[in-house]
Order: structure tokens, then sequence, then C-alpha cells
């Protein structure tokens, strides 16, 4: 790789963690390198919650506060703040999973709204982002995927569906916020993918404002992407995507098992990479029509990004690229790049703890399974450690 290799500077990395911050970051991911602990910490967090045991205030103080900006929008905005002055952007995302019913849906709706209320005379927040799943059933979205006959009442339903997303999208491009549409199980993402390009084509007249998620360790995707272009050039609309490797590979693989279907991701990881790096590839040679959110923490790619936007030609902050990373991670990468004038953006999750636990131990296992990921953080805070010594 040609571009100047930038993610090893650990002053820059970790500027806005005091030394305590520093330990504590240490220490939960030096805890999290250890499987069978997380798996112990996991069962032993959901017991003491089912069981009211008062252990918020502890989890709030490590766990929650490193991956998390807080319980809610103004607990985030001291954080939102500093971070900015480093030149990283918030992406604020309301982590409440599982919700299944029709008040909790409007519930979800209402606080993406006021977050692009919030967001909205905030530079330090460009952006906002929402799950399918937090606006309707998952098993609505699958019924809806594979044309199945809906009943009346499952037609009202997903009217209210499509209403929700209409709702978010409009309030965004009357804001000019750009609004990220996560992507989860394949069995539902075929309803939210037609969805998602219904609102591209009524909102991204102009430029960019409703992203889809690719997820690549998909085979298929990258088919999709260039289907999508294809439609998107005779329809006359830009297109948004985000990129991301994916988060549901067991359950996909267990679930194809299961049903005795060929498995939607890619055959190992090596064919993920390769399958990311493509669709990298394929938007920047198609930026007139396309933007980018590339949402990764693999150091290689996003090397290759830098390095096609220098052989394009492009500005490093040109307004269609982001480079995004998770809250609490990867600050190597975000960093390093924002000093450099990347647009880049922190995906922040935030909302009443108990209800974040979920999303909080998905990351956790998430970094255990990683090979590297752990690894790589602890060897960055151990050299910034160590460089903090000779001062």
């Amino acid at each position: 790789m040609t571009t100047n290799q930038i993610f090893d500077n650990t002053e820059v990395a970790f500027s806005l963690k005091n030394d305590s911050e520093l330990e504590r970051a240490y220490f939960l991911f030096k805890m999290i390198s250890y499987e069978p602990l997380v798996k112990i910490g996991t069962a032993a967090t959901n017991f003491a919650i089912r069981a009211n045991l008062p252990i918020e205030g502890l989890i709030r103080s490590t766990v929650f506060d490193h991956f998390c900006g807080g319980v809610n929008e103004a607990d985030c905005l001291p954080v939102i703040d500093k971070m900015f002055d480093k030149g990283v952007s918030s992406v604020l995302d309301y982590s409440v999973e599982g919700k299944e019913n029709e008040k909790e849906f409007d519930s979800a709706m209402n606080t993406i709204l006021g977050i692009i209320d919030f967001a909205k005379d905030k530079d330090a927040m460009p952006i906002a982002v929402f799950k399918p799943t937090g606006f309707g059933r998952l098993g609505l979205y699958e019924k809806v995927g594979k044309e199945a006959v809906l009943t009346e009442e499952e037609q009202a339903e997903w009217a209210k569906v499509v209403n929700r997303f209409d709702t978010v999208c409009k309030k965004a491009k009357d804001n000019d916020i750009e609004v990220l549409i996560d992507a989860e199980e394949s069995w539902m993402q075929d309803a939210a993918d037609t969805l998602v390009t219904t609102m591209m084509q009524k909102y991204n007249t102009e430029k960019a404002i409703v992203f889809n998620t690719l997820q690549m360790y998909r085979h298929d995707r990258l088919a999709f992407l260039k289907e999508e272009y294809n439609k998107a050039k005779a329809g006359n609309y830009y297109l948004g995507y985000k990129l991301v490797r994916g988060a549901y590979m067991e359950k996909e693989n267990e679930k194809a098992e299961e049903q005795g279907y060929t498995s939607p991701i890619c055959i190992n990881k090596a064919a993920t990479d390769i399958n990311f790096d493509e669709g990298l590839k394929y938007i920047i040679e198609n930026l007139e029509r396309i933007a980018l959110f590339a949402g990764t923490h693999n150091e290689e790619s996003s090397y290759l990004l830098m390095q096609l936007m220098v052989e394009k030609g492009l500005k490093n902050n040109d307004q269609r690229i982001w480079f995004g990373q998770l809250y609490g991670m990867s600050d190597h990468i975000s960093y390093n790049l924002a000093n450099k004038g990347y647009n880049v953006a922190k995906y922040m999750p935030f909302g009443p703890v108990k209800d974040v636990m979920p999303y909080l131990i998905r990351r956790a296992e998430e970094n255990t399974s990683v090979a590297g990921q752990t690894g790589r953080e602890l060897a960055l805070i151990t050299k910034e450690k160590k460089r903090r010594k000779t001062l």
C-alpha cells in the first residue's frame, strides 16, 4: 500500500483518553480477550439484570461508558463535543433492541426524529441512523420479502412501517441530515432493501440523503450494488451505501443449515475481505452517483480507500466519502484519519443502561470472535502507556 502508514500513531489515537481512561480500556479489552470470561460475564450480567440486582452503577462506570455515549442525547453531548474538537463526528445510535409492538415502534421513530432535531444545528452530528426492526416486526419484513399474501391486519401494519420510514427520511431531507438504515438478517433484508430503494428514489434527488447498508460477507451484495446503480442511473436519483462486513454470520449459517439452503455468507474471511474491497472500488469508480460510508475496523481496507481517493485525485474531505467506526473501538483508525482531514464518524450508542445491555454483550462477543481485533487494541494501548511513561 503506497499510502503512508498512519494508524500506529498512538499519541493521536488516544489523545482524548486520560491515564485512567486508558487503564480502563486496557482492562476491558484484556477481559474481552478471554472467551470463557466473556461467557461467564454475559451469563452473570443477564442474571443480575433479570434479578434486578443493583449492578447498573458498575456497568455504567466500566463497559457502558467505554462503548456508549450516555443514557440520553443530552448525556452524550460532552463526548460529542470533545470528539468533534479532534475532527470526529458522531452518529447517535439508539441501541435499544428487541422491541415488538406498535407503541414501541412509534416510540423508536419519535426518538430518531428527536435525534434529527437535536442534530440539525450541530456540525458534529451530520448523520442519523436506525434499524428496520426498530420500526416493524422482523416476521412482517420476512413475509413481505417473500411476497406472501398479507392479511388485512398485516397490510395495515406494513403501511405503518412504510410511513415510519417515510417520516424519518423526509425529516432527514428537510434538515440536510444523512440517514443510514442498518442491514439485518438476510431473511428480512429483501423487504427492507426494496423499501430503502423507494426512499432513495423519493429523497435522493439532488444527492444521497438516504443510505442503505450492504453487508459484504454476503456473496450477492456486489451484484445487488451494480443492479441498484443501473436503476438509479435510469431513474436519475442518487445512491448512498454504508459498506460493512456483517454482524450475523453464525445466525445466518445456522439457519441455512437447518433449512437446507445455501448460506448467503461468503465461503471464508478472505472472500469477505475481497468482496468488501471490490465494493469500495466500485463505489469510488461511480462516485458521481453513489456516496459511501465505509464502516470498517479493518486497517487494510481503510488504507485501500485512502489510496483509491489519491488515485482519483479526490480531496481527503470529499463530502461523498465517510469513514466510520464504533465508539470505543479502533480509535487508532478514527483519530488518525480525522487528523489527516478525512470525514470520520463514530457510531455512538446510547440509551438506558439496562436496555443497551444486549448491544454491549454482542460487542463483547464480537470482539472475542474477531481474530486479532482485541490483540491489536491491547498492543496499541500498551504502546501508548509506555510512551506516556517516557514523558
